[in-house]
């Protein structure tokens, strides 16, 4: 259920070694990154990497009732962000199918929905999957529009492909 936001992270793993990379190749600070973002009113590249992290785990979480590391989004550095992907990778990867059964069942509900819910299906269909990808892709826009040198291919990673 989760192998595609584990690989999606890994990815975006690889985007901030590039914005390092850029960064460095231009002479600049590369921690100036963490602070771009589109427009005045939305989250920043750090805050975006922070919410599509918390957005995997968060939702590993309530769909298995599993706790996951709490991070207090005080990632100041590439580096630092890089290990909070990191880490949400390694909560995924510790997690089994047999955690998720009876997942699509099960009621799920936050503070902001003011008493409603959802079930876990609809949750992550509806929810969790659409959040995750705005702001893997708003993270990924961002490094794009500051002239980093990221493409479609390395958004989508490797693909499982075979030949006829």
């Amino acid at each position: 259920m989760f192998l595609q936001m584990k690989k999606q992270l890994g990815q975006l793993d690889k985007w901030l070694g590039t914005a390092a990379e850029f960064a460095q190749a231009k002479s600049f600070d590369p921690n100036i990154i963490l602070g771009l973002r589109l427009a005045p009113d939305q989250f920043s590249f750090a805050k975006q990497v922070q919410t599509t992290c918390d957005t995997a785990k968060l939702a590993a979480s309530r769909l298995t009732g599993k706790p996951a590391e709490t991070h207090a989004d005080t990632e100041a550095t590439l580096d630092e962000l890089r290990a909070r992907i990191r880490s949400v990778i390694g909560y995924l990867d510790g997690l089994s199918a047999k955690d998720f059964e009876g997942a699509a069942a099960k009621v799920i509900t936050q503070p902001r929905w003011e008493g409603k819910w959802m079930t876990g299906a609809d949750y992550f269909i509806e929810h969790a999957l659409p959040n995750f990808y705005f702001h893997l892709t708003t993270a990924y826009s961002i490094l794009r529009h500051g002239g980093m040198k990221v493409g479609k291919r390395d958004f989508l990673g490797p693909l499982n492909q075979r030949a006829p």
